[in-house]
């Protein structure tokens, strides 16, 4: 897959979500694209071994959620190849993104990209999130394949503000998730995600604290 590809599958990507990136961001992106598919052939970061869907599935896939992406202190939990928080790290380089993820050889492919790719907005966290001890409660969290929405809520609820919310990315509507949320949580929005060059159902979920009924 020449770099060349990469580029004109980005810009036409991005012109079809209407996101409008000066070169250099691209630049990033594709830079970071290129260490994912290093990395991945030893580290195994993705399940995405087709360079001709790298574009769509891990860069345009994660910049979909941009427009819902609202705090300047984002956590991304599971962050294992860096979908969705470095390609957010790097079009939002004035908001903050932390990245969780409990397996070391991932933690050190984050890092390498942080260092590489000059991201000072970016800090890595090796551990599991049921121990991460942050200093405030996130006002969001993200989660793009790495867990169930029950055990997401259970394990990283003590990580997010009252007032808070997940980003679950999802594929197919996941009813059976929904259902065994627990009572004292909820889907407050759901969004069909449109990514140019994907195939299949795209979802996001916003989860939320049940808001206790005014007396």
């Amino acid at each position: 897959m020449s770099e060349a590809l990469w580029q004109r599958q980005l810009a036409d990507g991005l012109a079809q979500m209407e996101l409008a990136l000066d070169a250099a961001t691209q630049a990033k992106l594709l830079a970071f694209l290129a260490l994912l598919n290093k990395w991945n052939r030893a580290y195994n970061l993705t399940a995405v071994r087709d360079p001709g869907q790298m574009v769509s599935r891990q860069l345009l896939d994660s910049l979909s959620i941009l427009p819902f992406v609202s705090t300047d202190h984002l956590l991304d939990v599971g962050a294992g190849g860096g979908l969705p928080g470095i390609p957010l790290a790097i079009v939002r380089p004035d908001s903050r993104f932390t990245l969780l993820d409990s397996n070391s050889k991932k933690t050190r492919f984050l890092t390498q990209c942080v260092l590489e790719l000059g991201l000072k907005n970016v800090e890595v966290i090796h551990g599991r999130a049921e121990q991460c001890q942050p200093d405030q409660p996130f006002q969001q969290i993200s989660s793009r394949a790495f867990t169930a929405l029950d055990n997401l809520v259970a394990w990283c609820g003590d990580l997010l503000a009252n007032d808070g919310e997940f980003l679950a990315m999802k594929g197919q509507f996941p009813d059976d998730e929904v259902s065994a949320l627990p009572g004292h949580w909820q889907v407050s929005q759901r969004q069909s995600l449109s990514v140019p060059g994907a195939d299949g159902d795209r979802h996001l979920l916003i989860v939320r604290r049940v808001t206790e009924p005014q007396l």
